[in-house]
């Protein structure tokens, strides 16, 4: 009996679109099926079409079926002419951090960007690069550390009593701060807070399984660049809002995010959005989601509840250190970067993305730190349109920690520290003040960003021992 021989042409016909399905069906239907029988063949070829997934048990066309209800790679999104972005300290920024934002304002959903005086080359946008998209959120765009941010807490205790109880000082810190990736809390040193209570972590089965590690984490510091120190507060003038006087104050200053909750997120949405969102290679890690999406409206909400739980390990640190040295407090500030807000701007409501940036709108307060040797600026943003509202989040990396730990010697390190007063608890040589931009010149390429309240000094200061990070 003759054998049916099905063509590649007729089960398009029929409504199969091109894809290594076809060869597959042609090989079922010519292997097994007769000539006289095609009447019953165009009956199923016709149900397979319209229905795949009622054949994934079938033992001729399972494999087929299979096939067919494959998720469809999505097509390479192309890149668009670039939107305008305004760059702020051109002179100190390298190359690797300029292209990556020249990337970043040709993704079909961008707005505008600004560059930050203290950016430097990251993974997709730059860190200090800042960038409004429509509709869309860049899960790389945020970056690894979500809700990454600075804390300040004010004491009514001058600031020479430190140097006076340096050794009471750095027990207290010791006891109520722990640092690096992975590390936590255990047993009755496991803080408390309303955090933990947030009905986003039964969102998904992912922030679920997160909520143990978040719980032992909180109240816990980062690796890297992450830390607290105690040093001395300078207030410049009076100043009505803060309510506090011109003067010098002993103050607590801390650097840290999400941990490892946050990094969790940031990673598997950042794999989705490279599923869901092709882009060419030079702009792959741009990949974004719509916010209208599931994926897109799911990282959203684990995002901001990100940035809640890397607020509250802040306040836990605060808290505890506060009280350990019987303290009153005068007045706390925090700010946060790497994080996406819904704002409006030129009209036009949008999605900006601070990767490495601090919110500057009209009157808002935030923190710009140095290194560990060198100060920090408690400011007020002047609310710039071309930068998006936005300004530096410190002083910004001039060389790599692999460059830093190769090219800095040990000693030149100490004595850097020594002349500055400073004692260091953990960190090293990739944290080495040398490592970083000139903070002052950072602070004068972003005079119409900012006013400078007042400066913070160093002088205790506590990192991870590692060098491990998380940002």
């Amino acid at each position: 009996m003759k054998k049916l021989q099905i063509s590649g042409k007729e089960l398009r016909a029929i409504g199969f679109s091109e894809s290594p399905a076809i060869p597959m069906i042609m090989e079922v239907v010519n292997k097994h099926y007769k000539f006289h029988e095609m009447e019953e063949v165009l009956t199923i070829l016709n149900a397979l079409c319209s229905n795949p997934e009622s054949f994934e048990s079938d033992e001729l066309f399972g494999k087929v079926a299979a096939k067919l209800t494959e998720p469809k790679v999505p097509d390479t999104i192309a890149l668009k002419d670039p939107v305008p972005f305004t760059v702020y300290g051109q002179g100190e920024i390298e190359e690797g951090a300029m292209k990556q934002m020249e990337t970043a304002v040709r993704l079909p959903v961008a707005v505008s960007g600004a560059l930050m005086p203290d950016a430097h080359q990251g993974y997709g946008l730059p860190i200090g690069g800042v960038l409004a998209t429509r509709n869309a959120v860049i899960p790389y765009g945020v970056g690894v550390d979500i809700g990454c941010r600075m804390c300040l807490s004010i004491y009514d205790i001058p600031a020479a009593h430190l140097d006076l109880n340096l050794n009471f000082y750095k027990r207290e810190l010791i006891a109520f701060t722990k640092f690096g990736a992975g590390n936590a809390w255990k047993g009755k040193e496991l803080a408390e807070h309303s955090v933990l209570e947030h009905p986003t972590f039964g969102l998904t089965k992912m922030l679920k399984h997160l909520y143990d590690k978040a719980a032992v984490q909180l109240g816990t510091s980062g690796g890297g660049n992450h830390f607290v120190e105690f040093g001395k507060f300078e207030m410049l003038a009076d100043d009505k809002d803060l309510g506090i006087p011109k003067g010098e104050y002993l103050a607590l200053l801390s650097h840290s995010g999400s941990r490892g909750f946050g990094a969790t997120v940031a990673g598997h949405y950042t794999k989705l959005a490279r599923e869901l969102c092709v882009l060419p290679r030079e702009a792959s890690h741009l990949a974004y989601l719509d916010l209208d999406s599931e994926a897109g409206m799911e990282y959203w909400l684990a995002m901001n509840l990100a940035g809640e739980y890397a607020s509250a390990c802040h306040e836990v640190i605060h808290q505890k250190l506060t009280k350990a040295i019987g303290a009153n407090l005068l007045g706390r500030v925090e700010n946060h970067h790497n994080f996406a807000w819904k704002e409006t701007h030129n009209g036009e409501d949008v999605v900006v993305h601070r990767k490495g940036a601090t919110p500057a709108a009209k009157g808002v307060l935030g923190i710009i730190p140095g290194s560990m040797t060198a100060p920090g600026f408690l400011v007020r943003g002047k609310g710039a349109a071309n930068s998006l509202d936005s300004a530096a989040h410190g002083a910004g990396r001039r060389m790599s920690r692999t460059a830093a730990n190769n090219s800095i010697p040990p000693a030149d390190f100490r004595a850097v520290l020594k002349d500055h007063g400073v004692t260091l608890i953990g960190g090293g040589l990739d944290e080495a003040p040398m490592a970083y931009k000139d903070i002052h010149k950072v602070m004068a390429a972003q005079s119409d960003l900012v006013e400078v309240l007042a400066q913070f000094t160093p002088k205790l200061v506590r990192m991870a021992d590692d060098g491990s990070r998380e940002d």
